[in-house]
């Protein structure tokens, strides 16, 4: 092989290097990326460690006493977070979950055609007022073996307004439970100042 040939073949091979680094160098300029300098949304994942406990549900007053002051338009507005899984009008589809029209007092796996897990169907008597608002504060732990993956309502005054809603949908509602006399909110009587005119106790002697 003389000289001459051999220059060509060197030529060949350089000119292919040149110009593979030629289209790494568009590619790169082409299809780069770049970190945006706030990112478009934030998921907030709080820190594990030794001891973390999932937060405890508020302490709430008797569902009948927070009942007396539910709103049911929140409740509406609320229940909204339940649309993905669940249908609220009468007649609608079931979903992930089943329609929730006339749940109040009814039985527990009360939607025809819909495929319950066999914790749901072994329950006994009507979603009472009490019995949703211990299952929307954590289904899982109410029911167990229930296949609803929903966290649960934290608030006790959400939970209240949802049961109202809930409590609409049917085409006669039944009344919701009424507060007893002596029913009072957690720790209402703890600190109360005397009535007026009378007297606080006598230090005891020692």
């Amino acid at each position: 092989m003389d000289g001459f040939e051999l220059n060509k073949i060197m030529g060949a091979i350089l000119g292919t290097c040149l110009f593979v680094l030629s289209m790494n160098i568009v590619a790169g300029a082409v299809f780069s990326t770049h970190t945006p300098e706030k990112p478009g949304f934030v998921v907030e994942v709080p820190e594990a460690g030794e001891g973390t406990k999932q937060a405890a549900p508020e302490e709430a007053a008797p569902i009948a006493v927070r009942l007396a002051k539910a709103d049911t338009a929140k409740g509406e507005a609320a229940a909204k977070k339940c649309l993905a899984c669940h249908s609220f009008e009468k007649g609608g589809p079931n979903k992930v979950g089943p329609n929730l029209w006339n749940v109040y007092m009814n039985k527990h796996a009360h939607t025809e055609g819909f495929s319950y897990s066999a914790a749901m169907k072994s329950q006994e008597g009507q979603w009472t007022a009490e019995d949703l608002d211990k299952f929307l504060t954590n289904p899982r732990a109410a029911i167990k073996g229930t296949s609803m993956a929903f966290a649960g309502i934290r608030r006790p005054e959400e939970r209240a307004d949802v049961i109202a809603y809930l409590a609409t949908l049917a085409d006669s509602p039944k009344p919701l439970p009424k507060p007893s006399q002596d029913a009072k909110a957690p720790d209402a009587a703890k600190g109360a100042a005397p009535a007026d005119g009378a007297k606080a106790p006598a230090p005891a002697k020692q």
